[in-house]
């Protein structure tokens, strides 16, 4: 099964600053430094790094351009990547002594795919392969429908959440990956029991996994539930968690493995992510999640 994420792709820019900017204020930054984001570029590396065959299709501009080769390190297909954005999108993020940051996020390029680009990806792929999706593109509900009329199976990661999101239904989604938060906005729902049943009555054939920090996962279909405890250990930055679960998970998936032992080796790999600094040079490899199962 051959793995199409259309996802976005961003650079982060962070500033290390004495306290975060006020209104009229000038403040001068002590450090600058930038890494390659995006939901969509972080899953693709884990999906990559999983063993997963994956193909990244999404846009940049030229001031983007070191995105490709970042994904192409790690074993991602950047034949679908478009450079014909007027900047790539980009988070400019305040990170102050204390440790906090605050974030403003630009789509750029992510906002600007074409339906023309959506029909040349998708025309590459089949219903024996997967399209996973995040909220961080423009034209979600358009790829969705062109997917689903090709037989592809479809991931969804609602995240961020917003009316994009909760307009788009779920009755062409065949997995589902979400948090508490997005669980609760999406469904109006407090109880995990209820959330279940609520997007289950929207799809009856949704594949539900939904993580919960530090309590761990629980998958849910119509047939089956299963729960998959966090891995304990030493937390220095989540930052990519959720992506490394997301991708490690797919990739077993894609590759038939049951779903009890997909979510452990998903839960294991995030459990790793989470002891390093950064959020794609996070992510582990196959040989380090392995070694420690």
């Amino acid at each position: 099964m051959k793995i199409v994420n259309f996802g976005s792709l961003n650079i982060d820019k962070v500033y290390s600053v004495p306290h975060f900017v006020s209104a009229g204020e000038t403040l001068s930054s002590t450090n600058y430094e930038e890494f390659p984001g995006g939901k969509g570029l972080n899953q693709s590396i884990a999906l990559a790094k999983a063993g997963a065959e994956v193909y990244h299709a999404g846009k940049i501009g030229k001031d983007g351009l070191f995105l490709k080769d970042i994904l192409s390190e790690s074993n991602v297909n950047i034949d679908w990547i478009e450079e014909t954005g007027t900047t790539t999108g980009h988070a400019i993020i305040q990170v102050s002594s204390s440790g906090e940051n605050c974030i403003l996020l630009f789509g750029g390029a992510n906002k600007e795919i074409t339906i023309d680009q959506i029909n040349d990806v998708l025309v590459n792929f089949s219903q024996d392969d997967l399209l996973l999706l995040q909220n961080e593109i423009n034209d979600l509900e358009y790829i969705v429908e062109k997917a689903h009329k090709k037989g592809l199976k479809i991931a969804l990661n609602p995240s961020p959440i917003n009316e994009t999101i909760t307009k788009l239904g779920f009755s062409k989604i065949d997995y589902l990956i979400l948090n508490e938060i997005e669980a609760k906005a999406i469904t109006g729902e407090n109880m995990n029991d209820k959330i279940f049943q609520r997007l289950l009555s929207l799809n009856k054939q949704l594949k539900i996994v939904l993580t919960l920090g530090t309590e761990g996962v629980i998958y849910k279909d119509s047939v089956q539930e299963h729960r998959q405890p966090s891995y304990k250990v030493d937390a220095v930055d989540t930052t990519a968690a959720g992506d490394t679960f997301l991708g490690y998970f797919l990739s077993q998936i894609s590759q038939h493995t049951d779903i009890k032992k997909s979510l452990q080796i998903a839960a294991k790999a995030a459990s790793i992510a989470v002891t390093r600094k950064g959020a794609a040079s996070s992510i582990p490899t196959w040989q380090e999640v392995i070694e420690t199962i």
